[in-house]
């Protein structure tokens, strides 16, 4: 780029045809095939986005047609468009799974409350403590006058102390309550993941539970889930607290007794992903047994002619199936994704081939949205499958040999500079993702990695591996202590690095599409090699800052509680509701801030409240006979009761009919056109998984 009056000027054409051609080496060597699963994630998304549940007819001919112009392009050798085709081919695939997989695995959801003594059976425990276990059971039996549930399965809370154990049949009386929508528009949907669950309610015992029915017969569910509740009473009473708590979910993936403080502390410190199985914890497990046997068999001079690697590569594979086993098998989805991942580095190694390649990635992918195609919404997928196309990207990019380095300090500058490395690529390529989901960010996180890693890989993951192995002897008592200084100090780490981040965290609002703009710019990374490839994610980072960011809401209206919060200055109050409920707890958490108990604003009497501020003026209706008198007088009237017909006529309104079929409602006053701009949670009740009743 030659200087022109004393600025840089940018050579346009050479930069066009720079990146044209690295499209076409791309696209030379084959890499369209990791666009395969963005392909089939895009078909996912405009699935979900429909207004409405699609026609069979369009499914099967879209199908159809698909094939149609693959064969056509097969047929006449146009290899261009045969490309095309297997992109296409890739996003109707995507479209079609989700129908696909509700009618095989969906449920009815439960519209109304239901109480009574139910029989049940225990498909799956989600977690065991004292006290309480948390499971999902089937063939739920009205027992005598109990209103019978067309459900498949349902989420229980056992209130009980009771060792229960997948296939066992239980007695108890219940309530089960219909699955709840979005808490906020755009936030986790427990109705969309229950429903391809196959769970249509939550529920809690209210009473005596009795086991009608063991199950004797040998089962592989039976024996992991006897071994996981075996582990994890070992870890409870060789350690305390939240120790122990960490210990289980590292162990056995079980992180029910893991407190909100100590998650929040994690958080912040950009340690979450430590309690979490997923890659870290398989790589160091089966990654370490892999090299500890190759070792170990390289050195013995019988050995010399056996294929040592291929051997090590089997048992490091056995070693992560055995591992996801104890975190929960398939259930455990991040376990679950690294353990395939892993079978497929190791299978290149048996296979003699590179490894650690963006297709290994892609087709790791391409089972997983296959096998649970609904994971592709959860924030653990997202995240997970950022870090690792970023990390895969740039192992792949050029990059000078590092010097030979000699010496002890100089390798353990070597590890530590690799661990910040990993560190920062991970949680920028993981960070709209994670600001999305978890409006929060973690700036000293490359730090809190790179002195909490070595806890976690020299310590705490080889002492857990050890407890284990020793556990048949009984003498895992001090295995397990070394793991739970590893964690103390891993936990002094994080409240370390957390107080030195207070007031670095933001707390950023980023719209749905954002989400749609970093997959964007995640497949043209993950397409493209060379320094081309980060041209992508450069471009959308200007633009997710300048139109991404979202206007924080004046008004806040839950649907199944009384809550309403109104912004009042930089934080918000209620108006009506009180502190404590579910919702104001979740809108606390999402913006970081504590809502007040009373609107200083709000006037209230036993007819409703009318808060007047500048801006605007809302009327909160608690009884009829103040219909008469608010109608019309306010820019918005809310109602827990049903308003007359010529209320709506008079102004905005948001009443029963509204809550019931819309959820929680987020309004932001829109000063130029007068009015409430109104975002319900729910934007259409046409789908199998929403609530389709009236109130």
């Amino acid at each position: 780029m030659p200087r022109r009056d004393g600025q840089w000027a940018v050579d346009r054409p050479a930069v066009i045809a720079g990146l044209v051609d690295a499209m076409h080496r791309a696209i030379e060597y084959r890499r369209l095939f990791v666009l395969l699963p963005f392909s089939m994630i895009f078909g996912l998304i405009s699935y979900a986005a429909l207004p409405s549940e699609p026609h069979p007819y369009l499914l099967v001919m879209g199908t159809a047609a698909c094939v149609a112009v693959l064969g056509l392009a097969l047929a006449r050798r146009a290899l261009p468009v045969f490309r095309s085709a297997t992109q296409l081919l890739a996003f109707w695939l995507g479209f079609c799974l989700l129908p696909l997989h509700g009618l095989v695995l969906g449920t009815p959801m439960l519209l109304y409350p239901a109480y009574g003594i139910y029989e049940a059976q225990v498909d799956e425990i989600l977690s065991s403590n004292p006290g309480v276990t948390r499971v999902i059971a089937s063939k739920l039996v009205p027992v005598e006058d109990a209103k019978p549930v067309p459900i498949r399965r349902a989420r229980i809370v056992v209130a009980a102390d009771l060792r229960l154990m997948p296939g066992d049949r239980l007695r108890a009386p219940l309530r089960l309550a219909p699955v709840p929508g979005p808490i906020l528009p755009g936030a986790h949907d427990s109705q969309f993941h229950s429903y391809f669950a196959g769970v249509g309610a939550f529920g809690a015992t209210t009473g005596r539970v009795e086991i009608i029915a063991a199950d004797e017969t040998l089962s592989l569910d039976r024996l992991v889930q006897g071994l996981r509740d075996h582990i994890g009473d070992r870890v409870d009473a060789t350690l305390n607290g939240q120790t122990a708590a960490i210990g289980k979910a590292m162990v056995v993936g079980d992180q029910a007794d893991i407190a909100n403080g100590t998650r929040e502390i994690m958080a912040a410190s950009g340690l979450a992903h430590i309690y979490s199985i997923s890659g870290l914890h398989l790589s160091i497990v089966a990654g370490g047994i892999f090299w500890l046997l190759r070792l170990a068999l390289a050195s013995v001079p019988a050995l010399v002619a056996w294929p040592v690697k291929q051997i090590a590569a089997l048992v490091g594979i056995v070693a992560a199936f055995l591992y996801l086993l104890l975190a929960g098998g398939l259930d455990n989805v991040p376990a679950f994704r690294s353990t395939l991942m892993l079978v497929l580095i190791f299978g290149a190694v048996l296979a003699g081939r590179q490894a650690l390649t963006m297709r290994n990635v892609a087709i790791a992918a391409i089972v997983i949205i296959l096998i649970d195609p609904a994971s592709v919404f959860r924030p653990s997928f997202q995240l997970s499958f950022a870090a690792v196309v970023g990390l895969i990207g740039i192992y792949e990019m050029p990059r000078p040999h590092p010097p030979a380095r000699s010496g002890r300090l100089a390798r353990i500058g070597g590890v530590i500079l690799a661990t910040a490395w990993t560190s920062l690529i991970a949680g920028l390529a993981t960070l709209l993702f994670s600001a999305y989901h978890f409006q929060q960010t973690a700036p000293l996180g490359v730090l809190g990695n790179v002195l909490a890693l070595p806890f976690v890989s020299l310590v705490i993951m080889p002492f857990g591996v050890l407890s284990v192995l020793a556990m048949p002897l009984g003498l895992e008592a001090p295995c397990l202590q070394a793991m739970g200084w590893g964690i103390d100090r891993m936990v002094d780490i994080a409240e370390l690095v957390a107080g030195w981040s207070l007031g670095w965290t933001g707390n950023p609002l980023l719209a749905q599409w954002t989400l749609i703009a970093g997959l964007v710019a995640l497949a043209w990374f993950a397409f493209l090699d060379g320094r081309w490839r980060l041209l992508g994610p450069v471009l959308a980072l200007p633009v997710v800052l300048s139109l991404g960011l979202e206007q924080r809401p004046d008004i806040l209206i839950a649907d199944s509680t009384q809550a309403i919060a109104m912004r009042d200055g930089d934080g918000m109050a209620l108006v009506a509701g009180r502190l404590g409920s579910f919702a104001v707890d979740v809108w606390s958490d999402h913006f970081q801030t504590a809502i007040a108990a009373q609107h200083p604003l709000a006037r209230c009497d036993s007819l409703g409240c009318v808060v007047a501020e500048e801006r605007f003026s809302v009327a909160i209706v608690r009884n009829a006979s103040a219909f008469a008198e608010d109608c019309g007088r306010h820019d918005l009237l809310i109602a827990r009761i049903y308003p007359p017909q010529y209320c709506f006529a008079a102004g905005a309104v948001i009443g029963p009919r509204q809550l019931a079929d819309g959820g929680v409602h987020w309004l932001t006053w829109d000063e130029g056109a007068g009015q409430f701009d109104i975002r319900p949670a729910i934007s259409s009740l046409a789908r199998p998984w929403r609530l389709a009743r009236r109130p």
